[in-house]
């Protein structure tokens, strides 16, 4: 904000004198501001004793660096951020798969090793492609345990539980790798966009009317 400057004549100042004092005082006040010629039009008075400078309050402006507060990265995410792999198998295998699973990710790795334990890593890796896709569209429960236990979806699903899982087997491993990979968006999938699929040797009516995207091994995937 710049500095504004306002002068005041002698005889305004006398004027604003006369207010607080005695008429004889302010008589004496005039006959000695009488002296000073008063300054012509557009002009300053010179004497410094005539000038009355109001200053406004100057604002105060800090210059340090703007730190935005960064979230928090989960301990997964940053590790798997650092994971560099030229072949799904070799991500299979560079996964850490030690940490304990949460119940959806336990929910999304079941699906993998029961409906595709005996495929192919691409076709286990589009399985657990279809649930995290069902769990992000409407039409579906919101969750990926609540797309594995819809009723009449998964076949291995019986009486709304589960199977018991041989958690020491390398099948199983390998189903908490992929899910991981899926959950994660650390490769991408042939049936990225799938929400449907079934076994290659049956052919479900509902197909014929649904986009086929790919056959991975002995599974279609649609959308």
């Amino acid at each position: 904000m710049g500095r504004k400057t306002y002068s005041l004549s002698a005889a305004a100042i006398v004027a604003a004198a006369s207010l607080s004092f005695s008429s004889a005082d302010g008589t004496v006040a005039f006959a000695q501001d009488a002296a000073i010629v008063a300054p012509e039009q557009n002009q300053i008075a010179e004497p410094a004793s005539q000038v009355v400078e109001i200053v406004p309050n100057q604002p105060a402006f800090v210059s340090e660096e703007v730190v935005q507060p960064l979230p928090e990265t989960d301990a997964n995410d940053a590790s798997a951020s650092n994971i560099n792999a030229s072949s799904l198998r070799e991500l299979v295998g560079q996964v850490d798969i030690d940490a304990q699973l949460t119940e959806q990710m336990r929910c999304l790795a079941g699906a993998v090793y029961f409906e595709s334990r005996g495929e192919p890593l691409a076709g286990q890796l589009a399985v657990a492609q279809v649930v995290i896709n069902r769990s992000e569209d409407r039409r579906w429960p919101a969750s990926y345990c609540g797309v594995v236990y819809q009723r009449s979806q998964f076949s291995f699903v019986r009486g709304g539980q589960m199977p018991n899982i041989n958690t020491s087997s390398n099948a199983w491993h390998r189903a908490k790798a992929v899910a991981r990979i899926a959950h994660d968006g650390m490769w991408e999938s042939e049936a990225a966009d799938a929400v449907y699929f079934h076994a290659s040797y049956v052919r479900p009516s509902w197909s014929r009317a649904k986009t086929r995207l790919a056959q991975i091994d002995t599974h279609v995937f649609y959308r």
